[in-house]
């Protein structure tokens, strides 16, 4: 019998060729010796004028094939890139052009395109471009922004994108009428994501059928594959997009199109020759996308036991000097700080505001982190006050399981309403301090201290929206020899996708694993999709791939049915054999497949295991009328609303009492997913999220000074864990409270393990120095200056 496989640790079946160095990445790519190479010349200035561009020492430079600048694009290529997700709050929404038009608005904006021979003729000929400029004050950081002395874009007020409110009942008389409250400023800074292979895209141009294929390091295939063909004039039909391999995506590779994206492909149907760019590191920390930095003001009131009874929050986000994502990352924000909890009265006002830094679009966890920094910091606060078990505090706020559905009364990012569909928190709670031993710490802590060692612990909770959509989409299809192949439109970044839906196929239609291969990103095999990010894969692309297969299941069976002169109901495929329950007659899935042709089955005379189970006129094809050719199957998912994963991490670390050190003793993690498909790829996905978690709390920040100049971009100064910074073990206990939204019960995994390190770690920070964090991320020399500063009356 075939075994199940969801819900088991099957190992992944992709990691043997990444272990074997046989990974194929786009700079990989060959497509032929022909290829030219392209550089981009990017701003030196934050804020800036373009008074004019010489390119004549470059036209004339050996090797150069062509330069391009703003004034060389034609039509919708002139045109600003395109507004992603717009918003109705959104009232000044901006995007940058493909090259910079008259202005620069950050430290490494593209301005000019230089195509040439090889990469080395390429940047010396950007050397050599030379460009006037008049400097214009820059705006840096959210003080300077809000103070609008300065203005990013002359026609943005106040240099404000987007104001937007939301509120369920009157916070501000629930806190004025409650026995207690506090007011609370917290600040998470800018950071960026930096995956191990860099953005790069290679083209080709076939002039013989007219079309275009472009390669890109991407996490939305059909994303580019638009953006490109409406770009450039271009039918859908001749654009394809394929994404092989990609070193990281963590949401830099989400914002569709990159410049780059539209200006290779330009430049391969001009030149006639396939062109490549890959981006070096220092391009990616100036010109890639950033993410995190918040400033929040907070007003809570509480009673007795530490109940929130209104909660009011004000916040400030840094979008960058783009637009292209909207205002996604603050509204989730808004809507996942109230994590697991229920206070009596929410309000939630941000302001999304420009400055002359790289522009902000998600990176893992998108805004959570910061939501659920403010939230948890918020709960420790009560606790404080009150002095009760920080525990205690939220195993009161909690919204209990018999309360599922929940509706927040706020919109959540897809424009529907927030309500979470399912979980049991008091449970994860149980689970999370027995994990952790919570309750035996004081003891633990005590004795710490008689050895002149501090210790503290923390703990966080969230809540995780996934599996958004509109929409997700894949094709099943047996082929003749019995193997399966699937094809999904989503891109594939290390999640595990070639394992965990050939694991959904091979349950569905009762085939091995191994005889399923699983193809992702590339547009010829699934034209229409969305992409990879929100935590959405499993959800969205596994019910697709659940719907698709069970489609391909029924078919085979009423096929096999007549071909044996059975009744459907009967039937079962074991080991890919489609076989009459309690006898000896069988099909091969492949051979129902050859079956499923009626044109092989009629003419093809030479083919006798499709004939041998012929009945009845054997000129009939044993397929429905209605049927389709072929063992196939395409169909979409879309979901009725987001589902809601959530989590807990707890976290015991160590502070030097002379260096200020901060060392993480132990860390702990439930996590709640849903139905799990295979629990080694959700840890393993936990254990990369805490990895990133742990920069975001003690390392990661993007250091600007006052004129927008980046100081930190490169791994010299950009401080990064390495495998010595992040915890040896990570304890992980797992819940499942299935969703009622998908057959599957599943619910997304992919951003859990970021999201509230930073808040666990400031309270550990905090349990263990007596003092009250704010910001994070946090450094020794910060944490020295904070004992300073309690030391000093």
């Amino acid at each position: 019998m075939t075994t199940r496989l969801f819900g088991q640790r099957v190992p992944r079946v992709e990691d043997q060729r990444f272990l074997r160095g046989r990974g194929r990445y786009v700079d990989d790519v060959l497509v032929g010796p022909g290829t030219l190479h392209a550089a981009v010349l990017r701003s030196p200035h934050a804020h800036a004028r373009i008074l004019d561009i010489d390119v004549s020492e470059v036209l004339d430079l050996d090797g150069v094939h062509a330069v391009w600048t703003y004034d060389d694009l034609d039509g919708v290529m002139a045109d600003p890139l395109p507004l992603l997700i717009p918003h109705p709050a959104l009232t000044h929404g901006r995007t940058q052009f493909a090259l910079a038009r008259d202005e620069v608005n950050h430290v490494g904006e593209a301005i000019a395109f230089v195509v040439a021979e090889d990469r080395y003729v390429a940047e010396d000929a950007v050397d050599r471009i030379r460009v006037g400029y008049e400097l214009l004050p820059p705006v840096v950081g959210i003080e300077a922004a809000r103070a609008a002395t300065h203005l990013v874009h002359d026609d943005v007020p106040g240099n404000v994108g987007a104001r937007m409110e939301q509120h369920n009942g009157d916070a501000p008389a629930a806190i004025a009428a409650a026995p207690h409250t506090l007011s609370l400023d917290l600040t998470i800074e800018r950071s960026s994501c930096q995956p191990m292979e860099g953005r790069g895209v290679v083209s080709r141009w076939d002039p013989d059928t007219s079309r275009l294929t472009v390669w890109t390091s991407t996490q939305t295939s059909t994303g580019v594959r638009g953006c490109v063909a409406a770009r450039l004039g271009l039918d859908l039909a001749q654009v394809d997009v394929i994404t092989p391999d990609v070193g990281g995506g963590f949401g830099v590779k989400i914002n569709h199109p990159w410049p780059e994206e539209l200006l290779v492909p330009m430049a391969a149907r001009a030149l006639g020759r396939p062109v490549k760019f890959t981006e070096d590191r220092r391009e990616h920390f100036i010109s890639s996308a950033h993410e995190r930095g918040q400033v929040h003001h907070v007003e809570v009131g509480f009673d007795d036991d530490g109940r929130v009874l209104g909660l009011d929050v004000t916040f400030w986000h840094d979008h960058g000097a783009y637009t292209p994502y909207g205002l996604i990352v603050p509204i989730i924000t808004a809507t996942q700080l109230l994590g697991p909890y229920k206070p009596g009265a929410y309000r939630v006002r941000f302001e999304s505001l420009f400055t002359n830094t790289v522009m902000v679009t998600p990176y893992r966890g998108a805004g959570r982190p910061q939501g659920c920094f403010v939230m948890e910091r918020t709960i420790d606060a009560i606790a404080a006050e009150l002095g009760l078990d920080r525990a205690a505090v939220r195993a009161t706020n909690f919204i209990q399981p018999d309360e599922f559905p929940y509706d927040h009364g706020l919109v959540f990012q897809d424009g529907r309403e927030l309500e979470y569909d399912s979980g049991d928190y008091p449970a994860s709670l149980d689970k999370l301090k027995a994990l952790i031993g919570w309750d035996d710490f004081p003891a633990l802590k005590a004795q710490a201290a008689a050895e002149g060692r501090r210790i503290g612990i923390g703990l966080a909770c969230y809540v995780e929206g996934t599996g958004v959509g509109p929409y997700e989409g894949a094709h099943v299809h047996v082929e003749t020899s019995g193997k399966v192949k699937v094809a999904i439109g989503l891109t594939t970044q290390g999640q595990g996708h070639a394992t965990v839906f050939a694991q959904i196929v091979a349950d569905e239609l009762g085939v091995p694993l191994e005889d399923v291969e699983v193809v992702s990103g590339d547009t010829r095999k699934m034209p229409y999709a969305v992409g990879t990010f929100a935590s959405r894969a499993a959800v969205m692309s596994g019910s697709a791939v659940q719907l698709a297969a069970r489609a391909v299941r029924e078919k085979a069976l009423r096929i096999a049915a007549e071909a044996l002169e059975a009744d459907v109901a009967d039937l079962e495929i074991v080991d890919g054999l489609v076989q009459v329950r309690g006898t000896d007659a069988a099909l091969a899935l492949g051979t129902v497949a050859v079956l499923s042709n009626p044109l092989r089955y009629a003419f093809d005379e030479a083919s006798k295991a499709a004939t041998q189970f012929a009945v009845g006129d054997p000129g009939r094809p044993p397929v429905a009328e209605d049927d389709e050719p072929g063992l196939e199957a395409r169909d979409f998912y879309s979901p009725q609303r987001a589902t809601f994963a959530s989590g807990m991490h707890a976290v015991i670390v160590e502070t030097d009492p002379d260096t200020a050190e901060i060392r993480i003793v132990r860390y702990a993690v439930v996590h709640d997913c849903g139905r799990i498909i295979n629990p080694m790829i959700v840890e393993g996905q936990i254990h990369g999220g805490v990895a990133q978690g742990v920069g975001g709390a003690l390392y990661e920040r993007m250091a600007y000074d006052d004129s927008g100049q980046l100081l930190n971009a490169s791994f010299m100064d950009f401080l990064m864990p390495y495998v010595t910074e992040v915890p040896d073990t990570i304890e992980i206990d797992h819940l499942e409270t299935p969703s009622p939204l998908n057959r599957l019960g599943i619910k997304g995994a992919g951003e859990a393990g970021v999201i509230p390190v930073s808040a666990a770690i400031a309270a550990a920070i905090e349990d263990a120095e007596g003092l009250v964090i704010t910001a994070m991320p946090i450094s020794p020399s910060e944490l020295h200056a904070l004992r300073q500063s309690k030391e000093t009356p």
